[in-house]
């Protein structure tokens, strides 16, 4: 599935988990986008003799829900035809990098070129400081630590266009949800766009100035020499030296003694090198050193950028999908639910199963595992259980929430648990038992309110965002469940 179409179905997966009154979709528009894209999808692998894929359903069926959509408000259209400001930026900075470069004489002596100048000495010493970092970085046990959402949040929001005034709110309220959801799916494309740009910005930027330096000496008579306070001749020789040496390496250039940098100082009397040798001097290093390099890594982050735009990896596995694809056939879904010191009865059981329907279609079932005690040791508690197996399609682990969740046993259970699972874990939270109790009395809104505060900053430092739940009223909740699970689910 490539980007657009990634784009397209997650777009129609927060219209319709935040749609919970079916006023922008009612079920017989939903019923018939899935018919109607079974059908395409199998007219087209039946031309192409080719089985039906679950993407090309999905893209089918978004497609349809789309353009139904688009028939009904007007200003979604419009809207939906949109791709942002961030596109528009990473093209234009290369370009505005390279008009850059080339005024950067303005900032200096047109007529004189300056051996210690610092633009140039900067560009080159710059670049040499990302490249250093860059090798570094992922050495730096910390710096896998740093998630790339802290990173660059202002600037990914760029992508995301104004919305429409005309919008009603469930639209507005479902576009909200998606750009969340595409901005954390999207942001390794994104940030390979960037990357794109930064590099590609930096090599225009110094062939922007390595074409000044040019253009400059076809109009003017270049002065060629070096002053310092604190420098003498041979520090600046071997200055120049280390610089120049990959350009005198590589190309044939001749180099220089301290005799040559000593009679360039200026006031001194002028030396025979002239500054046509200095131009292509520091013309061959911004080449070797930034144009050369910052060209490869850009062709890099370009190649990584279109491989995730053509392959945009989307998580079919997500009990929406799961739900949807069951319209395609295939073996019903499983929800298999991990109950922490919490002992589910019969109604309660009841509403287990009917959260399994609504996540993951008429025909799933429940699997519900013994209750780990209160204190257990994750992994003996969890011997018998195959966390990585197919048969679950998802795998939940089950709180009360009028427990007080504690690092050393809710927390040590859900690091085992997202450590151990590669298929994901989600986390349901019931909240039944102790709305029961909290009553009517007064603040118990604000305290109910606490509580899932609690719990859902608990759970998102251990990297296992929560979805709360009633499970004496599953259809209450239902909606809300699977919208939390899409995400929190299988990662």
């Amino acid at each position: 599935m490539n980007e657009q179409a990634a784009r397209e179905v997650m777009l129609v997966r927060a219209i319709e988990t935040t749609d919970r009154g079916f006023e922008i979709l009612s079920e017989e528009d939903r019923r018939y986008a899935s018919r109607s894209a079974k059908e395409l999808a199998q007219w087209q692998a039946a031309h192409a003799r080719t089985p039906v894929t679950a993407d090309e359903f999905l893209r089918q069926r978004a497609g349809q829900i789309l353009k139904r959509i688009s028939e009904r408000h007007p200003a979604f259209a419009a809207f939906n035809q949109l791709s942002g400001n961030l596109s528009l930026l990473l093209t234009l900075l290369p370009v505005a990098a390279l008009l850059a470069g080339m005024l950067l004489d303005r900032i200096t002596d047109p007529h004189r070129v300056d051996l210690l100048s610092a633009p140039l000495l900067l560009i080159i010493g710059w670049n040499l400081l990302v490249y250093l970092g860059m090798a570094v970085w992922p050495l730096l046990s910390w710096a896998g630590k740093k998630s790339p959402e802290t990173l660059f949040p202002r600037l990914l929001q760029l992508g995301r266009p104004r919305l429409p005034r005309k919008l009603s709110p469930g639209l507005v309220a479902a576009l909200t949800v998606f750009w969340v959801e595409w901005a954390q799916l999207s942001r390794p494309l994104a940030l390979a766009r960037l990357a794109r740009a930064a590099h590609a910005s930096a090599a225009l930027f110094a062939l922007g100035a390595a074409l000044s330096l040019y253009a400059r000496g076809y109009f003017s008579q270049y002065s060629a020499g070096w002053e310092s306070t604190f420098l003498d001749a041979a520090q600046v020789h071997a200055l120049l030296s280390a610089l120049f040496t990959p350009a005198v390496l590589v190309l044939p250039l001749q180099g220089f003694s301290i005799a040559d940098i000593e009679a360039l100082r200026f006031g001194q009397t002028p030396s025979t090198l002239g500054g046509a040798r200095w131009v292509h001097l520091y013309a061959a290093t911004l080449l070797l050193l930034v144009v050369v390099p910052r060209s490869l890594l850009a062709g890099v982050a370009h190649w990584r950028a279109r491989k995730w735009a053509a392959n945009f990896p989307l998580d079919t596995e997500q009990p929406y999908f799961r739900k949807l694809l069951k319209t395609l056939g295939g073996a019903p879904g499983l929800l298999r639910v991990l109950p922490y010191s919490f002992m589910v009865d019969e109604n309660r059981d009841k509403g287990l199963r009917t959260l399994a329907t609504q996540l993951l279609g008429d025909e799933a079932r429940l699997m519900l595992r013994p209750a780990i005690s209160y204190g257990d040791e994750p992994r003996e508690a969890l011997r018998g259980v195959a966390l990585n197996d197919g048969d679950a399609t998802l795998t939940a682990v089950l709180f009360n929430l009028a427990a007080t969740p504690e690092n050393e046993n809710h927390g040590a259970l859900l690091d085992h648990l997202v450590r151990e699972s590669s298929r994901g874990i989600a986390v349901l939270i019931d909240e039944s038992g102790y709305l029961e109790r909290a009553g009517t009395q007064a603040g118990s809104q604000a305290r109910v309110a606490d509580r899932r505060a609690l719990w859902q900053q608990f759970c998102s430092f251990h990297k296992a965002p929560a979805t709360f739940v009633n499970l004496l009223q599953p259809g209450v909740s239902a909606q809300d469940a699977e919208a939390g699970l899409a995400l929190s689910g299988a990662r």
